[in-house]
């Protein structure tokens, strides 16, 4: 089993038809004793899934809140990630599955944006990642990625990069 947050053992315990005032005094008191600690939750949900799974911060952010944790607490859990840090994540990513990626540059970019972009990256973090490890693969992929302008592409999404 992993770790729970708060909600979700309130969520439990409700479903088993537990008192309201029962729950809150078990939760309070395994806060006590350290048993529940959102914010440790936060930081080693963080930690593993941007890692191991190369989730960007708006992805972390959903899935946190998902859990119950606390916008405030999530937060500070997803400082740990800075800019270059996801822009390498993101490159990581793109660079794992560029190797076996096929077709014609243009179908490899989009399948790559898109893959980044369901991983929560920002439209600029994504397109630029993959224009720079198309420039870096081969000639014909480096001549369609110096036609990319990343900057007007991410401006038109209307996401920030």
């Amino acid at each position: 089993m992993r770790p729970r947050t708060r909600a979700e053992l309130a969520k439990v315990l409700a479903r088993k038809e537990i008192s309201e005032e029962a729950i809150a005094e078990v939760l309070d008191r395994y806060d006590e004793v350290g048993i529940i600690d959102d914010a440790a939750f936060a930081r080693a949900w963080v930690a593993s899934r941007h890692h191991g799974r190369g989730l960007a911060r708006r992805a972390l952010a959903n899935e946190l809140r998902q859990r119950g944790v606390d916008a405030e607490v999530a937060g500070e859990a997803l400082d740990s990630i800075d800019d270059e840090g996801e822009a390498a994540a993101a490159r990581a990513l793109v660079d794992r599955k560029l190797r076996t990626a096929t077709g014609p540059p243009d179908a490899v970019f989009r399948r790559l944006v898109g893959m980044l972009a369901r991983k929560g990256y920002p439209a600029g973090v994504a397109i630029r990642a993959v224009k720079d490890a198309l420039a870096d693969r081969d000639a014909e992929a480096a001549e369609f990625a110096d036609q990319i302008d990343a900057d007007a592409l991410a401006d038109e999404t209307g996401e920030p990069t």
